[in-house]
């Protein structure tokens, strides 16, 4: 998958995540709506998920990039670049990315955030290789933050059982080679308001089936697309970070894709959906409780809210004492 340019690449040298103290169960939620612990376990897969009580989408967003910066070894002063990827942001001005940037104290960086919903993270991730690769900046951070309980409405059974709150991040660098594959996004025609948050109510509204039925009938081609791109086989994929919007969409596209030798993410289970949030901090994850390769192929999908779809290959982390000099 690595290839060789005479443009300069992007890698990823380091990960992290936050998520609120507060653990929300399936009982609790059935004290809020028409529900029961069963019953979204056996249609969703969700046991648990994390709520924020004071802290805003700012707030853990930087903790997350500040894991990820510890992680890749890199200190502030060289970062030059913050994208955030958010749809839950209830402030228009400054940018989530402004916020982190002056919580971390990174003088030096320019800051912007993407909004795509939950396949936003890949889109970020994107612009950022694109970035690195044309010489434009240096070392970026990469966020997925959500917090999607400002968003929902706790009186809709369909919506409120699914949401989470929580952030994750990547730090890249450049690179002489470049570990990504190429991206394959885009969007559905006719599915743009099967998933939304629009005035005036400004609450997250799906319409549930119309999202499921896609998923697993028109999810796994593009995916796989993906992969052709990067010249993977199924079976040299390292692990599978779909976005986390439902257990059994998570599997069924590991079953379509034909995965089988791949790590699955389905850290929906503990977290819920934490749109453009949940890849990054499913990635950041399940590098922490798995023995990934540095340099092994994964593949990210997102999808959602637009309705937009995104899905490339990455190489697992490579951290610079292992690279020697960046």
């Amino acid at each position: 998958m690595t290839t060789s340019s005479s443009q300069p690449g992007a890698r990823i040298v380091g990960v992290g995540h936050y998520q609120p103290p507060r653990v929300v169960s399936n009982d609790e939620i059935a004290r809020m709506v028409d529900t029961n612990d069963e019953w979204i376990r056996q249609r969703v897969g969700i046991v648990s998920r994390r709520f924020a009580d004071t802290e805003s989408v700012a707030d853990m967003a930087s903790e997350a990039a500040r894991a990820a910066l510890a992680d890749a070894r890199v200190h502030g002063e060289e970062v030059d670049l913050v994208i955030v990827a958010t749809c839950s942001n209830v402030n228009r001005s400054p940018s989530t990315a402004g916020r982190v940037i002056e919580s971390l104290g990174l003088t030096g960086a320019a800051g912007f955030d993407v909004n795509a919903a939950c396949s936003g993270f890949v889109h970020a991730l994107e612009t950022a290789r694109q970035l690195l690769a044309g010489g434009a900046t240096r070392t970026v951070i990469v966020v997925g933050a959500e917090r999607m309980t400002d968003v929902t409405d706790f009186t809709d059974r369909s919506t409120c059982i699914l949401v989470g709150d929580g952030a994750g991040a990547v730090v890249l660098r450049a690179s002489a080679e470049d570990t990504f594959g190429p991206i394959v996004w885009g969007t559905v025609p006719g599915l743009a308001d099967a998933a939304r948050i629009e005035a005036p109510e400004g609450t997250f509204v799906q319409e549930g089936r119309k999202v499921f039925r896609w998923a697993i009938t028109e999810a796994a081609p593009h995916a796989r697309k993906a992969l052709e791109a990067a010249n993977l086989r199924p079976d040299q994929v390292a692990a599978f970070i779909p976005h986390q919007a439902n257990l059994r969409i998570v599997e069924h596209l590991a079953d379509q894709l034909h995965l089988t030798d791949a790590v699955v993410a389905t850290d929906v289970q503990e977290s819920g959906n934490t749109s453009a949030a949940s890849i990054p901090l499913a990635l950041s994850k399940l590098l922490r409780q798995h023995s990934i390769p540095s340099g092994a192929p994964l593949l990210l999908f997102g999808f959602g809210g637009g309705f937009s779809y995104a899905g490339l290959v990455v190489a697992a982390p490579q951290y610079p004492s292992e690279e020697g000099s960046l």
